[in-house]
């Protein structure tokens, strides 16, 4: 019996020596494999986050993951100023009145209470604006202003701040007369859209005329309006996306409601023509197509009707009929 167990001791210690040659061999063998593991798994990591920063530009895509994260503000932050701006700006408690634009513009991802102590929807108000429809200004709706009076209107391109064309009555009744004509819409409705338009262009501090020329092309003043991809509204806002925005009204499901997409919208918009540095680029990027060569000629359409929309007020205050300097009609 002893002979026996002293001969497969043997036998085990012999074949140890093997057994560890073995495994060395198959180590050696597989290390090109973990190298091609590990290599896969780096590349991987770097894809993600490019496509994170880049995104694929049609609000829907599995791999947008900025968009389904974050806002695409903070990507466009990202991209304008770099990673260690995130970090200064997210540590401040307060924006000092000496801060710089682009201090001013990276505020608003996080938050920062505004140093303006009149401003927005009140403001707008006391300017007296005169609308088609007066009674839109009574509507009881939080102002967006604390977001949109942090872009400082130096960062934005001239041609998207207000140049007044909206003022007048008249002009207000001759675009009310082509959007109602153009679509087919209710004419107490365009009055209502168009007026809405006006006060929230005051309260964000951007050309009316020019979100109307958005609300022109993206819904066709429908407020309806459901993209495949979750734009909604008439400014077609992506309602997901934006879910921060949209809790300082109550909550998505206020995103149709014509004063609240307006407002969400013309924010964004204005924050996008900053970011961008100008109105074409602002326009490309309020589409989702900020990283692609081609918007699909969506800008082009907005600034074709923003012209048509100036060429129209234009005319009708070239006809006015005056009396010793005073306008006969309003």
């Amino acid at each position: 019996m002893s002979k026996c167990l002293s001969n497969n001791l043997s036998e085990y210690q012999e074949a140890q020596p093997a057994m560890l040659a073995a495994k060395e061999l198959l180590a050696h063998a597989m290390a090109p494999v973990y190298r091609v593991i590990n290599g896969l798994l780096v590349v991987t990591v770097f894809m993600v986050v490019g496509l994170w920063l880049s995104g694929n530009g049609t609000n829907a895509g599995p791999f947008d993951l900025a968009r389904i994260l974050v806002p695409d503000e903070a990507r466009h932050i990202v991209w304008s100023n770099g990673f260690g701006m995130l970090d200064q700006y997210k540590s401040s408690n307060e924006v000092s009145s000496s801060t710089s634009s682009e201090t001013d513009i990276a505020s608003v991802l996080y938050q920062q209470k505004p140093s303006t102590s009149v401003s927005g929807l009140a403001a707008a108000k006391q300017q007296t604006v005169a609308l088609l429809m007066p009674s839109v200004a009574q509507v009881q709706v939080k102002s967006i202003s604390h977001l949109a009076d942090r872009i400082p209107a130096s960062k934005l391109d001239p041609q998207a701040l207000d140049s007044n064309l909206m003022g007048s009555i008249q002009n207000q009744r001759a675009v009310a007369d082509f959007f109602q004509k153009k679509y087919s819409l209710d004419r107490q409705k365009i009055e209502e859209y168009v007026s809405n338009t006006i006060l929230i262009a005051k309260e964000v501090n951007i050309d009316p005329v020019l979100l109307l020329a958005v609300i022109s092309v993206e819904s066709n003043f429908n407020p309806n309006t459901k993209s495949h991809a979750g734009a909604e509204g008439l400014m077609q806002v992506m309602t997901s996306v934006h879910r921060d925005k949209y809790a300082l009204f109550g909550g998505t499901h206020e995103a149709v409601k014509p004063e609240v997409n307006i407002r969400v919208g013309a924010y964004i918009l204005k924050y996008l023509i900053a970011t961008a540095g100008s109105l074409r680029n602002g326009l490309k990027y309020y589409v989702g197509a900020a990283n692609a060569e081609d918007d699909g000629g969506y800008a082009e359409k907005v600034i074709a009707e923003r012209n048509r929309l100036i060429a129209l007020c234009q005319s009708k205050s070239n006809n006015r009929v005056t009396l010793n300097g005073k306008d006969l009609r309003s």
